[in-house]
């Protein structure tokens, strides 16, 4: 096999894919480690620019990989310079170059039913990428990321996701704004907040059009998102729990609310 090695050009553009207004400028962002990268390209729904190995780790004579190479743009990489475009502290020596997917219409999304989730200001890159994953498994409409959150293409988010970004069609933007154009089109938002209004999440009976909103990992959901008619629901401790500690992790909490309104 012959492979081309990568240019500076190439490796530079790389670099400053960990930088968000790099990403936008450009629309692309790049997925790293062995898993993350096969599972994107069985999956099928973001495109791969090109491929990227590190030549000392030899994946790129693997019949696997071979077959990959054959469909998609790829080139080599010295070491030294993998472990500086790479995003983790021990890289796995195969990256892709992937195009950034449009934003979906808010008239498209309106139309459809099932469940949504919406991000209120979740800043830690793990929980979303693992908010992402999770929605993908539940066959999740779509995900409404709020001013605030992490970006959805940052390194650690896309590593995250274990391969599934861009599984789950996705729409950034003001969630005010945004719950309240969906609230006109027969949506239900159902904040996911312990207080004096919340209903045990067990109770709530599901409903074709509900978007379960999420808040941040410290100061919750945004005081901007309560109203009288928003249903506010919490996860209650079994009664053999231990209500040590103040509240689930985020993208724990999603999860067992997913699981609840779509059961």
């Amino acid at each position: 096999m012959n492979m081309k090695t990568a240019s500076n050009r190439q490796l530079t553009l790389l670099r400053k894919l960990k930088r968000k207004k790099y990403r936008y400028k450009e629309r692309l962002f790049f997925v790293e480690g062995i898993r993350a990268v096969r599972q994107v390209a069985a999956n099928n729904v973001i495109e791969i620019d090109t491929l990227f190995f590190d030549e000392h780790q030899g994946y790129a004579a693997e019949s696997y990989w071979e077959k990959l190479i054959a469909e998609n743009q790829a080139a080599l990489v010295g070491n030294k310079d993998f472990s500086r475009i790479a995003d983790t502290t021990n890289p796995q020596g195969v990256l892709a170059l992937c195009r950034m997917p449009e934003e979906q219409k808010v008239d498209e999304m309106v139309k459809k039913s099932g469940v949504i989730v919406a991000l209120d200001e979740i800043q830690d890159p793990g929980n979303v990428g693992t908010i992402i994953r999770t929605a993908s498994w539940f066959g999740v409409r779509g995900l409404l990321s709020g001013k605030g959150s992490a970006d959805l293409f940052h390194p650690k988010v896309v590593r995250s996701t274990a391969g599934a970004t861009g599984t789950v069609r996705h729409r950034n933007g003001e969630l005010p704004d945004l719950l309240n154009k969906f609230e006109s089109d027969g949506w239900r938002a159902v904040l996911l907040n312990k207080g004096e209004r919340s209903v045990p999440l067990s109770d709530v009976e599901s409903y074709s059009k509900t978007i379960l909103v999420v808040g941040n990992e410290g100061h919750g959901i945004q005081p901007a998102l309560f109203n009288e008619h928003r249903l506010q629901v919490e996860i209650s401790s079994p009664e053999n729990g231990n209500e040590t500690v103040e509240s689930l992790n985020a993208a724990i909490a999603t999860s067992i609310g997913l699981y609840q309104l779509m059961a």
